[in-house]
């Protein structure tokens, strides 16, 4: 018992309850259930101290980001399932034009971050930190806008969080996001049929 109540300690139980919503959050954003942003409101609230505590300021710091881009998504993806004719709230593919705007700038919100982590902070990771705190800032848009290549972005960012948190000792969140890297595979796969049926669906 002396030995679970060790193990449970305060940072402990919000990586667990982080890890639950987070479950909750993979299975509302496969089925691309709005409800998803519900869950995306909650886990900021619940991380924020366990990044803190990890040391990964940028992770902490993009909570704030999350917890905007939730309110924005929700209202998004509402709209558009009200109004089909709005092809914004659609799933929808990002397109070239999309993509060639978007990589240099994911690329300088990471040189930007890096700098920040590497002069400013006692982080010992900034550079994956950096990488996965500036692709989350990317997918996240992308999910907002219900782009399907947003699950490509997101299997980037699980890959590397799940070495980055078993090595800041969050086992945790080091297996959720080795579900979500799997899980993001057959997201893709799902997201592409739901993109299919939306387009043969008569408009009302």
């Amino acid at each position: 018992m002396t030995e679970i109540i060790q193990f449970l300690t305060f940072d402990r139980v919000l990586e667990i309850i982080g890890f639950l919503v987070g479950l909750l959050y993979l299975y509302w954003e496969y089925h691309a259930d709005p409800k998803m942003w519900f869950a995306n409101i909650v886990m900021p609230t619940v991380s924020f101290w366990v990044y803190y505590r990890a040391g990964l300021y940028a992770d902490f710091a993009m909570n704030c980001y999350y917890f905007v881009m939730a309110v924005y998504g929700y209202i998004v993806w509402t709209l558009g399932l009200r109004h089909r004719s709005s092809a914004a709230k659609a799933i929808t593919h990002l397109g070239i034009k999309r993509l060639a705007v978007l990589v240099p700038c994911a690329l300088a919100v990471y040189a930007a971050i890096a700098y920040w982590l590497v002069c400013w902070t006692d982080s010992t990771v900034p550079y994956w930190d950096a990488f996965t705190t500036a692709m989350s800032i990317v997918a996240t848009w992308m999910l907002a806008r219900k782009y399907v290549e947003q699950w490509w972005a997101w299997i980037a960012v699980d890959a590397v969080c799940v070495g980055l948190y078993w090595y800041k000792d969050r086992p945790f969140y080091a297996l959720l996001y080795l579900l979500y890297t799997v899980i993001a595979f057959f997201g893709y796969a799902k997201w592409r049929r739901l993109m299919r049926e939306d387009s043969r669906r008569p408009l009302p």
